[in-house]
């Protein structure tokens, strides 16, 4: 069965094709522009930044956006829908292993693609109760998925009564039990004693730039995606990005890349052009914005398309991130591709990030080490492609964090990774950093929310902006709308805006 409902089929006209603009060329963008051109529109991609992929992106040869692919079956379907096997453009390795974890004092604890070899470790990590707790945790959390994948995350614009509706009488019990009322913390607190554990679990919240102790408990739906499968895509990340683009231009679209959008005009309550780059002009049938909605919002895309989605304010922003990128040594506990060093106060250390709008003193340190699941992992204390990343406040477009706080940032990183067990010699300083400032930089309007809008209470997803807007051929798409941030819900959202656009407008024009 399909991921999504087929979109509807061009019929044989002699009318033209529908001409659609789709601005930027994220994962939502390029996966727009790819259904929409499998149905016979006349497709051009308008993309600010020099190169595609958007948060997709590299510094320095190291993948520096997302670095973890999952629900593969998302992009096999898109892959599908466009007449290709996914197999066929991007080589795909599935980790055995997920993450590696580790807390102040040397204790680490390993998950795994296998449940039961988890259960195992947690059993020796924490005892037998919390093992125990870990087996229920991951069955609510695949039950959590289940319930809400086609009823919410595969609906173009859900609502609360359309999800009682779909779920019908007998899946009832089965939306109550989701928890939607409780906190992730809260909910993680009937499976786990063992702070650590309520730690490495309440971490899903942040894959949605939220903290755990506000996020809804279903947000434990993500811990069954990363069960489901994580996977490595051979040449990095960016190659998804690049093989969605590689088949646009066979199939005649335009990317244009360094093509800002500076104003959508509307006339008459529906959108008629684009005015781009260095003035010129084009005329469209339909758009699909996936930039940041607070861009529309701001006036950044011309004062009409206001209307399209509201300015989203400060306090109802997601968390942004301090990442540093490059080749570097690291010594100590052997590293995984993807490793999690964990503050020892994580209240505190989400009290600064949401309530003082400041970078913890004790951060929480995510490494993504590039090369040791290749096929030539580096030796030990040679240097490596890594990106180590902390959490930070979404303040870029009101502070810019100046050397000395930039340094207090790059030693608090480093103290969470010595106390943990891990060394990263002097050449921790020649690793580029990306702030607050520069993502917001990258991604106008965005104040460098890296997610949207924050998952902070259960209605928290409900508005999030959909799929339409007020403005007739105008669509929205991308990680700051529904279904929410990362690569698979981003290349949802993209088919969604397609689906719609084709509904509403159809495929060809007088």
């Amino acid at each position: 069965m399909p991921l999504l409902a087929s979109a509807p089929r061009p019929a044989v006209h002699s009318q033209r094709p529908l001409a659609v603009a789709v601005i930027g060329a994220g994962i939502a963008g390029l996966c727009a522009a790819l259904e929409l051109r499998a149905r016979g529109c006349e497709v051009t991609v308008l993309e600010r930044a020099p190169t595609a992929g958007g948060k997709l992106r590299q510094v320095l040869g190291v993948d520096a956006g997302p670095t973890v692919f999952t629900l593969r079956e998302v992009f096999e379907e898109l892959f599908r829908s466009a007449g290709e096997r996914l197999e066929d453009h991007l080589a795909l390795r599935p980790l055995s292993t997920l993450a590696r974890h580790a807390w102040r004092g040397g204790a680490s604890l390993d998950l795994h693609a296998d449940i039961e070899r988890s259960a195992a470790a947690i059993r020796e990590f924490a005892g037998d109760g919390e093992a125990r707790g870990y087996l229920r945790f991951c069955n609510d959390s695949r039950r959590a998925y289940a319930t809400l994948d086609r009823s919410f995350m595969r609906q173009p614009e859900p609502s609360l009564g359309g999800l009682i509706a779909h779920a019908g009488w007998r899946g009832l019990p089965n939306l109550w039990r989701l928890r939607a009322f409780d906190s992730l913390w809260k909910a993680l607190g009937s499976y786990f004693h063992d702070p650590r554990l309520r730690q490495l679990f309440g971490r899903y919240a942040t894959y949605c730039g939220s903290s755990p102790f506000d996020a809804p408990a279903t947000l434990m739906l993500v811990a069954h995606v990363e069960q489901a499968g994580v996977w490595q895509i051979e040449g990095g990340m960016h190659r998804l990005a690049e093989s969605l683009r590689a088949l646009l231009q066979a199939r005649a679209v335009n990317v244009r890349c360094g093509t800002p959008v500076h104003d959508i005009e509307v006339s008459g309550g529906r959108v008629t052009a684009l005015s781009i780059g260095d003035g010129e002009r084009v005329t469209v049938d339909a758009v699909v914005a996936t930039c940041d909605t607070a861009a529309l919002g701001a006036g950044l895309l011309g004062s009409a398309a206001r209307a399209a989605a509201p300015p989203l304010p400060l306090d109802s922003r997601s968390l942004s991130a301090i990442t540093w990128t490059g080749t570097a040594a690291i010594n100590g506990l052997a590293l995984l591709r993807h490793n999690v060093f964990f503050s020892d106060d994580y209240a505190a250390e989400f009290d600064s990030l949401v309530q003082q709008r400041r970078v913890p003193l004790r951060p929480t340190v995510y490494v993504c080490a590039q090369d040791r699941e290749s096929a030539a992992p580096p030796d030990p204390g040679q240097p490596e492609r890594l990106l180590c990343l902390i959490n930070a406040p979404p303040v870029g477009d009101c502070h810019e964090f100046d050397a000395r706080e930039m340094a207090q940032c790059l030693n608090a990183m480093l103290s969470t990774l010595a106390h943990c067990g891990v060394q990263l010699p002097a050449g921790a300083a020649q690793l580029a950093p990306t702030t607050p400032s520069d993502f917001h930089r990258l991604f106008p309007g965005s104040g460098g929310a890296l997610y949207g809008p924050a998952t902070h209470g259960w209605q928290a997803s409900f508005r999030r902006p959909g799929v339409r807007t007020r403005i007739r051929g105008l669509y929205l798409a991308g990680g700051s709308t529904h279904p929410g941030p990362g690569l698979p819900m981003a290349a949802l959202s993209g088919r969604h805006a397609a689906h719609c656009l084709l509904q509403e407008q159809g495929s060809t024009r007088q």
